[in-house]
């Protein structure tokens, strides 16, 4: 078998890499390859693949187990892992994700993963995917919030300020399971012996443990903190693009833009 060269290109600032590589022609050893620079930069993307849904399956669970979604349908019965993510013209309010999070936080045990595929695309600039390494924000917190945030744990909600932008989606795509959980995490985790800020500004609620006031402080700081502008990277999606990132490591938006955009996500445990 003819040995697959990858070439990996980081992005601005090492947030993320491109990698150039025809995912239908991958190795074991291309997997492994995709895993090590996946936790060296938090997010990956592959330009100019053609996988059908059962191949853009067959890929993800390289990564592990596919995980189900509690608030969307999926794309059909047989790939009910694909969630359609969808911006409609006629929506009249922010897209899917225009806030940054990391998905399914309010969930006991939030995917690990997240990999989208660009279907349909607005034009260049428009629709963008920002990203925010966690892995600089811990390492650029001060001493005494690394101190104060070490042992914290933070209480996850569905019903979080990003929840207003799946209203459009749950009404056409809703599998009627949109109660409210509730879940309870870390803030700080380590990965690969590099430590990461765990904390999705559009799920965290409140500080567990804390009074109001405290918590309310923290989160103030904190959520300013994580978004500084040398710690994030937007990309520009093009037809045919597959990103994976680490939810561990890495916060993500949509941008604000009006047209259309249809992408297949995956979530991966």
């Amino acid at each position: 078998m003819i040995k697959k060269v990858m070439e990996i290109k980081p992005c601005k600032n090492n947030i993320g890499a491109e990698i150039g590589i025809d995912l239908q022609k991958i190795s074991n050893e291309n997997i492994q390859s995709i895993k090590k620079a996946l936790n060296e930069y938090g997010v990956i993307f592959f330009r100019k693949q053609n996988l059908s849904p059962s191949e853009y399956i067959k890929f993800a669970k390289n990564f592990g187990e596919l995980a189900d979604y509690p608030m969307l349908k999926g794309l059909s019965e047989e790939f009910s892992k694909i969630t359609v993510v969808e911006r409609k013209p006629s929506d009249k309010g922010p897209s899917f994700g225009e806030q940054f999070h990391t998905d399914s936080s309010y969930t006991d045990n939030p995917p690990r993963f997240t990999m989208l595929m660009a279907k349909i695309v607005p034009p260049k600039g428009q629709g963008n995917t920002d990203f925010a390494s966690q892995y600089l924000a811990y390492e650029n917190l001060p001493e005494n919030y690394k101190k104060k945030l070490e042992n914290l744990k933070g209480i996850f909600s569905s019903s979080g300020p990003i929840s207003v932008t799946r209203v459009d989606r749950e009404k056409e795509k809703g599998t009627g399971k949109s109660k409210d959980f509730k879940a309870k995490h870390k803030i700080v985790l380590e990965i690969e012996r590099k430590k990461t800020i765990y904390c999705s500004p559009g799920h965290m609620i409140k500080f567990d443990g804390v009074s109001y006031e405290e918590s309310e402080k923290i989160k103030k700081f904190l959520f300013k903190h994580q978004i500084r502008k040398d710690f994030l990277f937007s990309f520009e999606w093009e037809r045919n693009t597959i990103a994976i990132w680490d939810n561990r490591s890495m916060l993500h938006q949509a941008t604000s833009f009006k047209g259309t955009r249809v992408m297949h996500r995956i979530t991966i445990q």
